[in-house]
Parts: C-alpha cells; structure tokens; sequence
C-alpha cells in the first residue's frame, strides 16, 4: 500500500490518536493485529447512494460514477427499492447497484429471484441483492405478512432462491421443500434460462449473532447496521460471520462486508456542531430500537437504550439525541475535521471490512464528500 507523504503523515498521527482512544490489545479493546485483518485498505470499495427518489434516482447514480465511487446503494424506504435499482443500472455503465436493503419478508423467495435474475441481466453482472428482515411490527402491521423465526426463515429464503437459481441456470429440478418455503413447480413456460451473467450475488443485513451467522452460511456478503461499533464488529460480528463461513466450508476470501459509517464532520466549529446533533439524533433513534439493545450492552450502556426508548414513546426526539454523551458519539462515528476523516476511517477498520459508504445524517457543504473519497481513494 503507498500513501502519498501528506496523507502518510495523516494517517500515521490519527492512528496514534484513535489507538489512545480505544486502548490497545485488552479485554475491552481488540489488538489491531490478532482480529481478522483479511481485508486491506488497498481493495477497499467506498461506495456511494442515490437519494431514492423517482426524479433523481438515474443521475444520483451516474453522478456517483463519474465521481469515483465503486457502488451504489439503493434504500426501500417509501418507493420500491428494485424500480429505482433499475433507473441506478440504466443510468450507469460499471459502477455495482445493490438493494440496501429490500425487505424480504414482505416477499417470498421465487418473486425475489425473478425481479434479482433480470437486473442481474439487465446490468451485465452489476447488480446485488441486498436483503434484510425489517422488525415484526412491520412485516405484521405494514405487510401484512407473517413473522417468525427470523434468522431460520431467512436462511432458508436465500436457500431456495439459490435453488431456484440452479433450476434456471444448471437446469436442476426444483425440488426445494423447507419449514418456512416450498418451491416445486417449474414449467418451461415460466424458466427464463440462463442468465449469462450467473446469479446475482446476495448480500444480507443484520446486527444479531444468528441471522449475522446466517449471512456467513448463505450469501456472498455482510451488510453491517450503521449502528455498528467498532468493538461490536471485531467481537461481535466477524466472529458470527466466521461461524457461519465455517458451516458451509467458506472461506473469508469468498465473502465481503459493507459498512456504512458514521462520518462526523465539519469546515468550522458551526458545522461540526451541527454534524454532531445529526449523528447523534439518528443513533439515538437506532439505539431506542430493542432489537439493538445488544449493540450497546457490550459497552456497559445497556440503560441508554431504556432510556431512549422512553423518551420515542412520548416524542422527544430531540431530547433523544441530546441524550448520548460525545464517548457513545465516538464509539459509532468517525469524528474529524474533513482532513482526517480518511485516516481516521483507515485506521479505525481499513482491515476489517471491504467497503464503506458515508453514513452522515446532516448537511453538507457541497464536494466535501468527493474531497473525502480522492483521499480515500489516494490510500490505495
């Protein structure tokens, strides 16, 4: 890896400065050379999102192309995340389009793997599916869609799509019979063939051990929570993710992970005042989340998460975010002035994962984040 002399020197001191921070080889802080180290920061992807709106959608994402980033990532928030990854593809030539993520208990695996099988097609190989299971009270209330076991009905969702994938590609009878899924029905009629490309790779969200061991088992990658600390996924994660490679006879070289991160930055103390109030309001709100509450109890703050739940359920949603101090603000972001950020981002996991995205939760001058990626991407 080459650095050139001014980002070196950077690096070099940020790394001194955020191993003072988080400690050195203890029971509370990992050593940065006995945790998995697989992933450098030469092949690390920095990739980037579309705004997942009809009206920019298709030059969000040529633009992040243009730009440099090596992926774009597309939400389901309040449109139909597989429409606007096909707006992504046609609006790009090279750049990976992935689902960040779709819902997939809103849907069943034959539906999922037709819709993933012609962007994998209409891409030319660039498409992602990206999956996650939401929480019961929205597959319920939301979809309308039952809910139960989750991590086991999410492995045996990818499962059969991979069956049903082998149907069409290998031409293998489908005979897929599962607790949650059967799938044993495919007729000429309705086989699409091969797909020049392969399948599509599979991509699958968590913060949970079981469905992160899932994800190891099943998929070609690890869509981290931005809710991630550094220590939660070097203790937490990578060991589930470890687990379930193992299951399938898997090696690390075979799988990535995708993190988005938390980026706090700012030009002048206004700024990074209000960089500050944004990321802490949308960890807050995350960390109000129950499901989440493990995230913080491997930090001893296991009553934060009472609290903020609390305080959703009257909606105080701007105490909520003045509830976290600046030490549970730095266990979740990056925090630096704009020179620093991609040391600081280098040493805090450039050998844990194998692609970023910016997770920044507030306004931003205009070009700080390309700034921010020619640094990066200066790194290799």
């Amino acid at each position: 890896m080459r650095l050139r002399p001014d980002l070196r020197a950077n690096r070099d001191e940020v790394r001194v400065e955020y191993l003072a921070a988080v400690g050195s080889a203890t029971d509370t802080a990992p050593s940065w050379s006995r945790i998995w180290t697989v992933a450098t920061v030469g092949s690390m992807k920095i990739d980037g999102g579309a705004s997942g709106s009809w009206t920019d959608t298709a030059a969000g994402a040529k633009r992040a192309e243009a730009a440099g980033y090596d992926g774009v990532w597309i939400p389901e928030t309040n449109h139909d995340p597989f429409l606007l990854s096909q707006m992504a593809i046609q609006g790009t030539e090279k750049v990976l389009v992935g689902t960040s993520i779709a819902v997939a208990f809103a849907r069943n695996p034959m539906i999922t793997a037709v819709v993933a099988n012609d962007l994998q097609a209409l891409s030319g190989g660039r498409f992602v599916l990206g999956l996650g299971s939401q929480i019961k009270p929205h597959i319920e209330k939301r979809f309308s869609m039952p809910w139960s076991n989750p991590a086991p009905r999410m492995r045996e969702f990818i499962l059969a799509m991979r069956h049903i994938w082998s149907c069409w590609n290998e031409g293998t009878k489908l005979e897929f019979r599962g607790d949650f899924y059967t799938h044993t029905l495919m007729s000429p009629f309705f086989n699409p063939g091969p797909n020049p490309h392969g399948a599509p790779k599979v991509f699958l969200a968590g913060v949970g051990e079981l469905m992160t061991e899932a994800a190891g088992e099943t998929c070609d990658g690890f869509l981290a929570h931005g809710f991630t600390t550094d220590r939660y996924l070097r203790e937490v994660t990578i060991p589930a993710l470890d687990r379930g490679l193992a299951k399938a006879g898997r090696s690390r070289s075979d799988f990535e992970i995708s993190l988005p991160l938390f980026v706090t930055t700012g030009r002048d103390e206004a700024e990074m005042a209000a960089a500050k109030a944004g990321t802490k309001a949308q960890i807050a709100f995350y960390g109000s989340t129950p499901a989440y509450r493990t995230v913080l109890e491997l930090h001893g703050w296991g009553e934060l998460q009472t609290e903020l739940n609390g305080l959703s359920k009257q909606g105080k949603w701007v105490e909520m975010g003045q509830a976290l101090d600046d030490e549970v603000l730095e266990a979740f972001s990056v925090v630096a002035e704009p020179a620093k950020v991609a040391a600081t981002i280098t040493a805090r996991c450039g050998d844990a994962v194998d692609r970023i995205s910016f997770y920044a939760p507030y306004q931003t001058a205009p070009g700080l984040w390309d700034e921010i990626l020619g640094d990066l991407k200066a790194t290799a």
